[in-house]
This record gives structure tokens, C-alpha cells and sequence, in this order.
């Protein structure tokens, strides 16, 4: 792998949701191995991003404006969800209900939501999604379905679901919203071991506590603009976050983690 391109290259887009634009011309680039968090407040802009690369939605048509994704300008899906794992709220609330622990990890082997029965569900995919259930510590998840689970345990499985398919990039969206203190000590470990084995994060939130020290660069997205791109250290610190957020704040950082607080 080549760690000097862009897995994800954004170029003058210029999108809309209905008729509303959320972006005028967005540019984003973000290299292989280059765990990114892109930091927001709510109506940031933060999910028409994700909605741009899994190509739920499309930039306005113009001359100078693109988006490639691992290198081509027309993907195809398969090899997006192949090469990308993602972890997102759209997803869990979306997520079928009857589905068990074992069949959400095995659907990442198939790139689908859920499985169907027009699919073909081999003892070695079976035999995959056993082992990721295990060294996630919810095998007793297995057999449990989607609706009868924690909200901590949805995101396991569909953490899980994710990395089964042992993909290059990971997509992670407000990764440790809804989870307990525990809980997201434990995902935030898992994730840390994805960057460790050199695997690309990039991580989409308005929590500060959820990005890990592997994180190197941080993005400001406000209003649908790009407003700041930096060295984590140069920008989660009380002036930059309080701009950002429109609220006085102050940090403490321990052991590569951050955290805010009211001023």
C-alpha cells in the first residue's frame, strides 16, 4: 500500500439534500494510513460526508469537481463495501430487527444489511463470523437478535460486521454514542487495534473523547464548510474548540485522549 495517495479525494463538490446545499465546492484528501477525525457540531455536514463516499448521494455534475474513492471516480459499490467498513448510526437504526449476532457479522461478508435467502451462507463464513464474535467478547450474542440487544451490543455486532471482511479502511460514525463508560472503553480499545495493525481510520463525531490517540489529524466541519485542517495538538485546545463549537471550552488531555469541559 502506498501510503502517499488518497484513498478519499474530494474535490469542488457541491452538494444537495433536497434544496438545500449543504456543501459549496468541499475539498477533502485523506491519504492511506492517515487516521483522520472530522469534528463538528450538529448540522455540520457530517452525514452528507459519509452519504457522499458509501454514494448515497452525488456532488453536483460541474467541469472541475470529483470524488474518487481508492483511486477511481466511479466506483463500484461492491468495492466499497469491500475495501471500506463502517460503523454508523444511519446503519443501526436501519438495521432488521429479527436479524442474530451472527448473522449481522456474516452480512459484512456479503456487503448487505441483514441476510436474504437468495444468498449463499458457507460453514467457512460461518465458521469467520464465530471467531470475530469471539475475539470481540459477545459470542454469546450469537443467536441473540438485532431488537433484543443493548444498544453497546448493536454496535458491537455491527463493529463486527465491519471488520469481518478484514477491509483496508474503516468509516466510523459518533462510534461510542449511546454506550456506556465501560462499553466504550472496550469499543475504543477494539478500534485502537484496528489502527495498530495499520488499517486507516477515519472518524466522524462531535465527542472529543471518542477519538483516539492513533489519530494524528483532526478536520473542522462547520456549516458545510471546511474550516480548519490540522495536527490534532493544533486544534483540540479551548480557543479552537470553543470557535468551533460556539461555546466556551475548556480540554484536558490524559495518555493521548481528550476530553472537554464547560468554561
Amino acid at each position: 500500500m502506498n501510503n502517499n495517495l488518497p484513498w478519499l479525494h474530494i474535490k469542488n463538490a457541491t452538494v444537495y439534500r433536497a434544496d438545500y446545499k449543504v456543501f459549496d465546492r468541499l475539498n477533502l484528501s485523506v491519504k492511506n494510513g492517515q487516521h483522520t477525525a472530522i469534528l463538528g457540531p450538529n448540522g455540520a455536514g457530517k452525514s452528507t460526508l459519509l452519504k457522499l463516499i458509501t454514494r448515497e448521494l452525488y456532488p453536483r455534475v460541474e467541469e472541475d469537481s470529483m470524488i474518487s474513492i481508492m483511486g477511481s471516480t466511479r466506483p463500484l459499490l461492491s468495492d466499497i463495501r469491500t475495501h471500506i467498513g463502517m460503523v454508523s448510526q444511519d446503519l443501526q437504526n436501519n438495521y432488521l430487527h429479527h436479524v442474530t449476532g451472527l448473522d449481522i457479522v456474516i452480512s459484512g461478508l456479503h456487503g448487505s444489511i441483514g441476510l436474504w435467502k437468495h444468498q449463499t451462507i458457507t460453514a467457512e463464513q460461518s465458521a469467520k463470523a464465530t471467531t470475530v464474535l469471539d475475539q470481540l467478547g459477545i459470542l454469546h450474542l450469537a443467536d441473540r437478535r438485532f431488537i433484543e440487544m443493548s444498544t453497546g451490543q448493536q454496535r458491537f455486532c455491527l463493529l463486527g460486521r465491519a471488520i469481518v471482511h478484514e477491509p483496508d479502511h474503516y468509516i466510523l460514525d459518533e462510534p461510542t454514542s449511546g454506550l456506556d463508560l465501560r462499553a466504550t472503553f472496550e469499543y475504543l480499545d477494539r478500534i485502537r487495534e484496528l489502527a495498530q495493525r495499520g488499517k486507516t481510520l477515519l472518524l466522524v463525531t462531535h465527542h472529543i473523547h471518542e477519538i483516539p490517540p492513533e489519530v494524528e489529524r483532526v478536520v473542522f466541519l462547520k456549516e458545510g464548510q471546511l474550516i480548519k485542517d490540522d495536527a490534532k495538538d493544533a486544534l483540540l485546545n479551548n480557543n479552537e474548540l470553543s470557535q468551533l463549537f460556539d461555546t466556551p471550552i475548556e480540554i484536558e488531555q490524559r495518555n493521548g485522549f481528550y476530553q472537554a469541559f464547560p468554561s
